[in-house]
Protein backbone atom coordinates (compact mmCIF):
# COMPACT_ATOMS: atom_id res chain seq x y z
CA UNK A 1 0.00 0.00 0.00
CA UNK A 2 0.87 3.44 -0.33
CA UNK A 3 0.62 5.54 3.14
CA UNK A 4 0.50 9.22 2.88
CA UNK A 5 4.44 9.62 4.60
CA UNK A 6 4.87 7.33 1.54
CA UNK A 7 3.42 9.62 -0.80
CA UNK A 8 5.40 12.35 -0.99
CA UNK A 9 8.30 10.25 -1.57
CA UNK A 10 6.68 10.04 -5.15
CA UNK A 11 6.82 13.47 -5.67
CA UNK A 12 8.68 14.20 -8.92
CA UNK A 13 7.66 11.25 -10.67
CA UNK A 14 6.13 11.54 -14.33
CA UNK A 15 4.24 10.09 -17.19
CA UNK A 16 3.67 11.02 -20.76
CA UNK A 17 1.24 13.70 -18.97
CA UNK A 18 3.47 15.41 -17.70
CA UNK A 19 4.28 15.66 -13.42
CA UNK A 20 2.01 13.63 -11.50
CA UNK A 21 -0.26 15.63 -9.20
CA UNK A 22 0.12 15.14 -5.51
CA UNK A 23 -2.62 12.99 -4.06
CA UNK A 24 -3.76 14.68 -1.04
CA UNK A 25 -4.09 18.48 -3.22
CA UNK A 26 -5.89 16.51 -5.56
CA UNK A 27 -7.96 14.82 -2.67
CA UNK A 28 -7.94 18.38 -0.96
CA UNK A 29 -9.29 19.76 -3.82
CA UNK A 30 -12.28 17.60 -4.74
CA UNK A 31 -13.56 17.65 -1.54
CA UNK A 32 -13.88 21.18 -1.66
CA UNK A 33 -15.53 20.87 -5.14
CA UNK A 34 -17.83 18.54 -3.43
CA UNK A 35 -18.76 20.54 -0.74
CA UNK A 36 -19.68 23.44 -3.35
CA UNK A 37 -21.70 21.42 -5.72
CA UNK A 38 -23.41 18.51 -4.14
CA UNK A 39 -27.03 17.97 -4.87
CA UNK A 40 -29.44 15.69 -3.39
CA UNK A 41 -31.91 14.46 -5.96
CA UNK A 42 -34.68 13.84 -3.55
CA UNK A 43 -35.07 17.35 -3.00
CA UNK A 44 -33.34 18.74 -6.40
CA UNK A 45 -36.03 17.02 -8.40
CA UNK A 46 -39.71 17.08 -9.02
CA UNK A 47 -40.68 13.53 -8.83
CA UNK A 48 -44.26 14.02 -8.53
CA UNK A 49 -43.92 16.28 -11.67
CA UNK A 50 -46.33 13.92 -14.38
CA UNK A 51 -44.37 12.58 -17.75
CA UNK A 52 -44.56 15.14 -20.23
CA UNK A 53 -46.28 14.08 -23.59
CA UNK A 54 -44.49 14.22 -26.48
CA UNK A 55 -41.09 14.06 -25.07
CA UNK A 56 -38.05 11.71 -25.17
CA UNK A 57 -36.51 10.01 -22.61
CA UNK A 58 -33.32 9.84 -24.42
CA UNK A 59 -32.01 12.01 -26.99
CA UNK A 60 -33.24 9.73 -30.45
CA UNK A 61 -29.72 10.03 -31.91
CA UNK A 62 -28.33 7.88 -28.94
CA UNK A 63 -30.86 5.43 -29.53
CA UNK A 64 -28.72 1.97 -30.50
CA UNK A 65 -31.54 1.82 -33.97
CA UNK A 66 -31.15 5.46 -34.69
CA UNK A 67 -30.94 5.84 -38.57
CA UNK A 68 -31.54 2.27 -39.54
CA UNK A 69 -33.73 1.00 -41.99
CA UNK A 70 -35.83 -0.79 -39.12
CA UNK A 71 -35.86 2.63 -37.21
CA UNK A 72 -37.17 4.22 -40.47
CA UNK A 73 -39.90 2.11 -41.17
CA UNK A 74 -41.05 2.38 -36.87
CA UNK A 75 -43.62 4.72 -35.68
CA UNK A 76 -42.39 8.11 -33.71
CA UNK A 77 -44.62 6.49 -31.00
CA UNK A 78 -42.34 3.35 -31.13
CA UNK A 79 -39.51 5.19 -31.73
CA UNK A 80 -39.92 7.03 -28.56
CA UNK A 81 -41.30 4.05 -26.50
CA UNK A 82 -37.71 2.09 -27.24
CA UNK A 83 -36.00 5.34 -26.35
CA UNK A 84 -37.64 4.89 -22.92
CA UNK A 85 -36.98 1.08 -22.97
CA UNK A 86 -33.30 1.94 -23.69
CA UNK A 87 -33.40 5.40 -21.15
CA UNK A 88 -34.10 2.34 -18.03
CA UNK A 89 -31.87 -0.31 -19.46
CA UNK A 90 -28.90 2.38 -19.49
CA UNK A 91 -29.97 3.50 -15.74
CA UNK A 92 -29.73 -0.30 -15.16
CA UNK A 93 -26.66 -0.82 -15.59
CA UNK A 94 -25.50 2.45 -14.25
CA UNK A 95 -26.58 1.12 -10.71
CA UNK A 96 -25.10 -2.19 -11.55
CA UNK A 97 -21.73 -0.71 -12.20
CA UNK A 98 -22.00 1.94 -9.82
CA UNK A 99 -22.27 -0.77 -6.67
CA UNK A 100 -19.47 -2.23 -7.97
CA UNK A 101 -17.14 0.91 -7.72
CA UNK A 102 -18.48 1.70 -4.50
CA UNK A 103 -16.92 -1.85 -3.76
CA UNK A 104 -14.04 -1.25 -5.55
CA UNK A 105 -13.37 2.05 -3.67
CA UNK A 106 -13.87 0.52 -0.08
CA UNK A 107 -11.24 -2.17 -1.43
CA UNK A 108 -8.41 0.83 -2.69
CA UNK A 109 -8.90 2.65 0.97
CA UNK A 110 -9.04 -0.35 3.01
CA UNK A 111 -5.38 -0.27 4.03
CA UNK A 112 -4.73 3.56 3.68
CA UNK A 113 -4.60 6.32 6.14
CA UNK A 114 -8.59 6.47 7.01
CA UNK A 115 -7.60 10.71 8.48
CA UNK A 116 -5.90 11.29 4.62
CA UNK A 117 -7.65 13.52 2.18
CA UNK A 118 -7.73 10.66 -0.22
CA UNK A 119 -9.43 8.20 1.76
CA UNK A 120 -12.13 11.01 2.63
CA UNK A 121 -12.76 11.87 -0.86
CA UNK A 122 -13.19 8.05 -1.90
CA UNK A 123 -15.58 7.75 1.07
CA UNK A 124 -17.50 11.08 -0.44
CA UNK A 125 -17.36 9.56 -3.70
CA UNK A 126 -18.77 6.50 -2.61
CA UNK A 127 -21.87 8.65 -0.66
CA UNK A 128 -22.37 10.34 -4.11
CA UNK A 129 -23.07 6.89 -6.01
CA UNK A 130 -25.01 5.68 -3.44
CA UNK A 131 -27.27 9.30 -4.31
CA UNK A 132 -26.70 7.97 -7.89
CA UNK A 133 -27.84 4.51 -7.56
CA UNK A 134 -31.35 5.27 -5.91
CA UNK A 135 -31.87 8.41 -8.30
CA UNK A 136 -31.36 6.31 -11.46
CA UNK A 137 -33.88 3.65 -9.88
CA UNK A 138 -36.50 6.34 -9.14
CA UNK A 139 -35.97 7.44 -12.71
CA UNK A 140 -36.62 3.96 -14.13
CA UNK A 141 -39.84 3.43 -11.67
CA UNK A 142 -40.85 7.01 -13.21
CA UNK A 143 -40.64 6.23 -16.51
CA UNK A 144 -43.23 3.28 -16.42
CA UNK A 145 -40.25 1.10 -18.30
CA UNK A 146 -38.76 -2.50 -16.35
CA UNK A 147 -35.58 -3.04 -15.34
CA UNK A 148 -33.11 -4.71 -17.19
CA UNK A 149 -30.40 -6.63 -15.13
CA UNK A 150 -27.01 -7.60 -16.89
CA UNK A 151 -27.02 -11.25 -18.14
CA UNK A 152 -26.15 -13.62 -14.86
CA UNK A 153 -23.01 -14.09 -16.95
CA UNK A 154 -21.83 -10.88 -17.00
CA UNK A 155 -22.88 -10.58 -13.56
CA UNK A 156 -20.89 -13.30 -12.13
CA UNK A 157 -18.07 -12.30 -14.10
CA UNK A 158 -18.22 -8.64 -12.54
CA UNK A 159 -18.23 -10.69 -9.09
CA UNK A 160 -14.82 -12.03 -9.37
CA UNK A 161 -13.68 -8.69 -10.67
CA UNK A 162 -14.57 -7.08 -7.77
CA UNK A 163 -12.62 -9.34 -5.44
CA UNK A 164 -9.64 -10.14 -7.58
CA UNK A 165 -8.97 -6.78 -9.59
CA UNK A 166 -5.99 -5.00 -9.20
CA UNK A 167 -5.95 -1.43 -8.24
CA UNK A 168 -4.78 -0.25 -11.91
CA UNK A 169 -7.51 -2.33 -12.93
CA UNK A 170 -9.94 -1.20 -10.86
CA UNK A 171 -9.65 2.29 -11.75
CA UNK A 172 -9.29 1.69 -15.77
CA UNK A 173 -12.70 0.11 -15.58
CA UNK A 174 -14.01 2.68 -13.51
CA UNK A 175 -13.56 5.01 -15.87
CA UNK A 176 -14.54 2.94 -19.26
CA UNK A 177 -17.97 2.81 -17.23
CA UNK A 178 -18.17 6.57 -16.44
CA UNK A 179 -16.72 8.07 -19.51
CA UNK A 180 -18.50 7.04 -22.34
CA UNK A 181 -22.12 7.12 -20.12
CA UNK A 182 -21.36 11.22 -18.91
CA UNK A 183 -20.17 12.13 -23.15
CA UNK A 184 -23.92 11.06 -23.92
CA UNK A 185 -25.39 12.45 -20.48
CA UNK A 186 -23.50 15.94 -21.80
CA UNK A 187 -25.46 15.89 -24.46
CA UNK A 188 -28.98 14.73 -23.12
CA UNK A 189 -28.93 17.36 -20.24
CA UNK A 190 -29.23 20.44 -22.40
CA UNK A 191 -31.86 19.23 -25.23
CA UNK A 192 -35.19 20.55 -24.66
CA UNK A 193 -36.83 17.57 -26.34
CA UNK A 194 -36.11 15.18 -23.48
CA UNK A 195 -38.37 14.57 -20.27
CA UNK A 196 -37.33 17.93 -17.46
CA UNK A 197 -37.12 14.90 -14.88
CA UNK A 198 -34.23 12.99 -17.51
CA UNK A 199 -32.37 16.55 -17.70
CA UNK A 200 -32.24 16.62 -14.04
CA UNK A 201 -31.37 13.35 -13.53
CA UNK A 202 -28.23 13.93 -16.29
CA UNK A 203 -27.13 16.95 -14.56
CA UNK A 204 -26.80 16.06 -11.46
CA UNK A 205 -24.87 13.13 -12.65
CA UNK A 206 -22.19 15.00 -14.65
CA UNK A 207 -21.41 17.36 -12.39
CA UNK A 208 -20.73 15.44 -9.57
CA UNK A 209 -19.15 12.08 -12.01
CA UNK A 210 -16.56 15.23 -13.32
CA UNK A 211 -15.16 14.72 -9.68
CA UNK A 212 -14.72 11.38 -9.95
CA UNK A 213 -13.30 10.89 -13.26
CA UNK A 214 -10.58 13.44 -12.37
CA UNK A 215 -9.99 11.09 -9.01
CA UNK A 216 -9.94 7.85 -11.43
CA UNK A 217 -7.57 9.44 -13.77
CA UNK A 218 -4.96 10.71 -11.36
CA UNK A 219 -5.26 7.24 -9.46
CA UNK A 220 -4.63 5.80 -12.63
CA UNK A 221 -1.86 7.40 -13.66
CA UNK A 222 0.09 6.92 -10.65
CA UNK A 223 -0.55 3.32 -10.30
CA UNK A 224 0.70 2.95 -13.95
CA UNK A 225 4.20 4.44 -13.39
CA UNK A 226 4.84 2.44 -9.60
CA UNK A 227 3.03 -0.34 -10.42
CA UNK A 228 5.12 -3.88 -10.65
CA UNK A 229 5.25 -4.79 -14.89
CA UNK A 230 2.73 -8.01 -14.34
CA UNK A 231 0.38 -5.76 -12.92
CA UNK A 232 0.28 -3.04 -15.97
CA UNK A 233 -0.19 -5.71 -17.88
CA UNK A 234 -2.47 -7.56 -16.45
CA UNK A 235 -4.51 -4.11 -16.48
CA UNK A 236 -4.09 -3.71 -20.41
CA UNK A 237 -5.79 -6.89 -20.76
CA UNK A 238 -8.26 -6.68 -18.48
CA UNK A 239 -9.47 -3.12 -19.41
CA UNK A 240 -9.34 -4.68 -22.69
CA UNK A 241 -11.74 -7.44 -21.82
CA UNK A 242 -14.33 -5.19 -19.63
CA UNK A 243 -14.31 -3.01 -22.60
CA UNK A 244 -15.54 -6.18 -24.61
CA UNK A 245 -17.98 -6.43 -21.96
CA UNK A 246 -18.74 -3.33 -21.80
CA UNK A 247 -19.48 -2.64 -25.05
CA UNK A 248 -22.19 -5.85 -25.53
CA UNK A 249 -23.97 -5.06 -21.94
CA UNK A 250 -24.51 -1.23 -22.82
CA UNK A 251 -28.04 -1.76 -24.17
CA UNK A 252 -29.96 -5.01 -23.21
CA UNK A 253 -31.76 -6.68 -26.04
CA UNK A 254 -34.97 -7.39 -24.24
CA UNK A 255 -35.46 -3.69 -24.68
CA UNK A 256 -36.36 -4.90 -28.60
CA UNK A 257 -39.00 -7.75 -27.89
CA UNK A 258 -40.09 -5.24 -25.05
CA UNK A 259 -41.29 -2.65 -27.50
CA UNK A 260 -42.74 -5.31 -30.39
CA UNK A 261 -39.32 -5.58 -32.23
CA UNK A 262 -37.56 -8.85 -34.04
CA UNK A 263 -34.66 -9.15 -31.89
CA UNK A 264 -32.21 -10.89 -34.11
CA UNK A 265 -32.96 -7.98 -36.71
CA UNK A 266 -32.73 -5.49 -34.23
CA UNK A 267 -29.63 -6.84 -33.51
CA UNK A 268 -27.86 -6.91 -36.44
CA UNK A 269 -28.30 -3.27 -37.49
CA UNK A 270 -27.43 -1.69 -34.30
CA UNK A 271 -24.35 -4.16 -35.30
CA UNK A 272 -23.83 -2.74 -39.20
CA UNK A 273 -24.78 0.72 -38.21
CA UNK A 274 -21.78 3.10 -39.02
CA UNK A 275 -24.08 5.65 -36.60
CA UNK A 276 -23.63 3.55 -33.59
CA UNK A 277 -20.41 2.84 -34.41
CA UNK A 278 -19.86 6.52 -34.64
CA UNK A 279 -21.59 7.35 -31.49
CA UNK A 280 -20.22 4.90 -29.28
CA UNK A 281 -16.60 5.82 -30.18
CA UNK A 282 -16.84 9.59 -29.99
CA UNK A 283 -18.43 8.79 -26.31
CA UNK A 284 -15.16 6.40 -25.64
CA UNK A 285 -12.68 8.65 -27.55
CA UNK A 286 -11.75 10.42 -24.45
CA UNK A 287 -10.87 7.94 -22.79
CA UNK A 288 -9.12 6.17 -25.34
CA UNK A 289 -6.92 8.86 -26.14
CA UNK A 290 -5.92 8.97 -22.02
CA UNK A 291 -5.70 5.47 -22.06
CA UNK A 292 -3.34 5.50 -24.88
CA UNK A 293 -1.09 8.34 -23.35
CA UNK A 294 -0.50 6.62 -20.23
CA UNK A 295 0.71 2.91 -21.64
CA UNK A 296 -2.65 0.63 -21.16
CA UNK A 297 -3.52 0.93 -24.78
CA UNK A 298 -0.91 -2.08 -25.85
CA UNK A 299 -0.28 -5.74 -27.31
CA UNK A 300 -3.75 -7.69 -26.40
CA UNK A 301 -5.10 -5.44 -24.96
CA UNK A 302 -5.02 -2.99 -27.94
CA UNK A 303 -6.48 -5.49 -29.79
CA UNK A 304 -9.46 -6.32 -27.63
CA UNK A 305 -10.60 -2.69 -27.40
CA UNK A 306 -10.24 -2.91 -30.98
CA UNK A 307 -13.13 -6.02 -30.53
CA UNK A 308 -15.17 -4.18 -28.43
CA UNK A 309 -15.67 -1.32 -31.14
CA UNK A 310 -15.00 1.54 -28.79
CA UNK A 311 -11.75 2.22 -30.44
CA UNK A 312 -11.24 2.77 -34.12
Amino acid sequence: MTTVAEDSELAGLRDALGLLKDREQVAQRLLESSARHSFDPDKELDWDAPVEDGKWFWPPELVSLYDTPLWRRMSEEQRMDLARHEAASLASLGIWFEIILMQLLVRHIYDKSVTSAHVRYALTEIADECRHSMMFARMIQKGGAPTYPVTRLNHNLARVLKTVSTTPGSFACTLLGEEILDWMQRLTFPDERVQTLVRGVTRIHVVEEARHVRYAREELRRQMVTAPRWERELTRVSSGEAARVFSLAFVNPKVYTDVGLDRREALAQVKASGHRREVMQSGAKRLTDFLDDIGVMRGVGRRLWKSSGLLA
